[in-house]
């Protein structure tokens, strides 16, 4: 058999049988007199097998160390270990799916989706609490509430194993409280005033205070014992990023209302 023989036989191409051949998958057999390599019934089993091993998954590398091995033990290794991993994948795949189906589903219901999206469940429904909440304002709602999103998303998923409790509590609390949700948007409001303000302007400490009652009860415990674990983000080029994002009035509130917390948690 030519070449294009073997490869239509086994229903490969002739690029991918020069390819295992030069990597040292398939022997190469000597060329005849007449320029030819001639293939024979035993290098297309060999070639058939090959295929066969890829369409499970099996890496070339891994094709090639169960060729080697005449017992075939290497082989069931590499086929319970391509299972496991074939296991682990699926379980990824359905939790992606679950996630889809979720974000398919608020789109459904509300029309859209936030700019933040996707964000855990807990964070979705935190954010829909906050549409709703919008909504009723009568007039646009405040840029720090979209920045305040942005924040929350960012130490989400900069956080996948870190003790993010205080995070989720204080979105619960927001949603099973209607007027904690209007207390938010009304510190909102207020750090939207200071945007332009100096940071000794005099309503800072009055912003300060609001943040801090703003903030549930269990949602504040949360944070503080994250605070006293060393969980919390309150040192290093994070926090120094964030308060850049700030206004010196807006930082000096912010700063203030951590204050106070560490205050009542004394």
């Amino acid at each position: 058999m030519r070449i294009g023989e073997l490869a239509a036989a086994v229903g490969i191409t002739t690029r991918a049988v020069r390819h295992y051949h030069c990597i040292g998958l398939l022997p190469e057999p000597p060329r005849q007199p007449n320029g030819y390599r001639d293939y024979t019934l035993r290098d297309a089993v060999e070639l058939a097998r090959i295929r066969r091993l890829t369409e499970l998954g099996l890496s070339l590398d891994e094709v090639k160390d169960v060729l080697a091995d005449d017992v075939g033990r290497d082989l069931v290794e590499i086929l319970a270990e391509l299972d496991a991993d074939l296991g682990r994948q699926e379980e990824e795949i359905r939790q992606r799916r679950v996630r889809l189906g979720r974000l398919l589903e608020q789109a459904e219901r509300t029309g859209r989706l936030p700019v933040e999206a996707p964000v855990s469940p807990e964070l979705t429904a935190l954010f829909d609490g906050m549409a709703r909440a919008s909504a009723r304002l009568p007039g646009p709602e405040p840029a720090m509430a979209a920045k305040e999103r942005e924040l929350l998303a960012l130490l989400e998923t900069g956080s996948p194993g870190g003790d993010r409790g205080w995070l989720y509590a204080m979105g619960q609390g927001l949603i099973a409280d209607a007027d904690a949700m209007r207390r938010a948007y009304a510190v909102y409001a207020q750090m939207d005033v200071l945007a332009e303000a100096a940071e000794d302007d005099p309503r800072v400490e009055g912003t300060a205070r609001a943040i801090v009652e703003s903030i549930p009860d269990e949602a504040a415990q949360a944070m503080i014992a994250a605070e006293s674990t060393g969980g919390s983000r309150e040192e290093g080029g994070f926090t120094n990023a964030l308060f850049a994002e700030f206004s010196p009035a807006q930082a000096a509130a912010v700063r203030r209302a951590i204050e106070l917390l560490g205050e009542r948690a004394g």
